[in-house]
């Protein structure tokens, strides 16, 4: 039977045994990087996070941030 919901997809592995869904879960986070991880990572070698990165640091520089929830 194919799944085509990701309801039905959670509701199947909530279905499993803990050893089950350790295997998921393994295979899950052991997972190559994908066509957006490849996109980040070029577009951070090429720079194009730069000015973020650098507004980021100066907001930190002059206190302008705050904790996360």
């Amino acid at each position: 039977m194919a799944m085509t919901t990701v309801d039905e997809i959670k509701s199947a592995i909530e279905g499993l045994s803990l050893s089950e869904r350790a295997e998921i879960a393994k295979w899950f986070y052991g997972w190559e990087d994908d066509e957006w991880d490849l996109q980040m990572k070029a577009d951070a070698a090429a720079g194009r996070f730069d000015a973020l990165l650098a507004e980021a640091r100066e907001d930190l520089r002059t206190g302008r941030t705050q904790e996360g929830p």
